[in-house]
């Protein structure tokens, strides 16, 4: 009986975590891998791609429990989220506050392993970044733009890596045209990820982008893609990167407005905006491999 309950309980901390949904996971680490394999350096070494990824790993846990707990009465009203574990009652706040300090606090164990040349400065921008990380979450009851927040929060998985790499931020148009290129995609897909929720975030009187934007929320979004492959391209080109990037480039560009063109605004399903989400992953991962090729050919 106690085996069976502590696996349900580990069950409910991997669900709060989103550990059970690696796309979200891995939508993150995708911009910080354009980041380590544009730098001067690249290609990166193998002890800070893993440091790289854990840390982003644990800072995203920790981003999920802190929207989870800003959102624990609002999410029991939400269609798509009224079985997460705290809105649900799986799960204790009192747990759920404990997740997050051990998860913040993994996050920076991550960061005090950095090289030392780097670390003074990646310290520096992990605790810049916990602001608008654990402010985000609320800003959907005061700003018509969450997801511009968000694109803000997913900024610093470029800049960080980085960090890392160079000890500085003097990249260049390369660092510029990524960070740029980050925030404009995240803005981007998570505009389309708000779509699920439009009729309850409306009847809650919470803000989105979607809402904010109405019928221009589409066209919206491919631009943010189309902005978000120029800069990358353009990063990349000043990054010397090699001609196996651009084939790459141009299908994966190709890509996301294709996938923007499938989605149906008068047929919006959890279904479809999970496609969409997940193929986005799928594509920035794209755009990572055409980089990670030109650097090892």
């Amino acid at each position: 009986m106690k085996s069976l309950h502590y696996k349900t309980e580990l069950k409910n901390w991997i669900h709060l975590l989103r550990w059970n949904k690696p796309s979200g996971r891995l939508i993150l680490l995708i911009p910080a891998g354009w980041s380590l394999w544009l730098t001067p350096s690249a290609p990166p070494q193998k002890l800070l791609i893993a440091l790289i990824i854990t840390g982003g790993i644990f800072t995203s846990a920790a981003g999920c429990i802190a929207n989870d707990l800003w959102d624990i009465n609002l999410d029991s009203k939400v269609k798509r989220t009224k079985n997460r574990p705290l809105a649900s009652g799986k799960i204790k706040t009192s747990t759920a506050w404990g997740l997050l300090v051990t998860a913040l606090t993994l996050s920076l164990l991550i960061v005090l392993l950095l090289p030392g040349s780097s670390r003074v400065l990646c310290l520096q921008l992990a605790s810049a970044s916990l602001i608008p990380i654990l402010i985000y979450p609320s800003s959907k009851r005061w700003f018509k733009y969450p997801q511009a927040l968000l694109a803000l929060c997913w900024g610093f998985s470029v800049l960080i890596p980085w960090a890392a790499s160079e000890s500085s931020l003097s990249g260049g148009w390369p660092l510029i045209s990524c960070w740029l290129a980050t925030m404009t995609w995240t803005f981007g897909f998570d505009t389309v990820y708000a779509m699920a929720d439009k009729n309850d975030d409306k009847n809650l009187g919470l803000h989105s982008s979607v809402l904010s934007l109405g019928g221009n929320a589409k066209i919206t979004v491919s631009i943010c893609y189309f902005i978000t492959s120029v800069l990358l391209g353009f990063g990349a080109f000043k990054a010397d990167t090699s001609l196996v990037f651009w084939p790459i480039w141009l299908i994966a560009s190709i890509g996301m407005q294709r996938e923007i063109h499938l989605i149906n605004l008068n047929a919006i399903s959890t279904s479809m905006i999970s496609r969409h989400f997940s193929n986005q992953v799928l594509l920035g991962s794209l755009f990572l491999l055409g980089l990670i090729l030109s650097k090892v050919n």
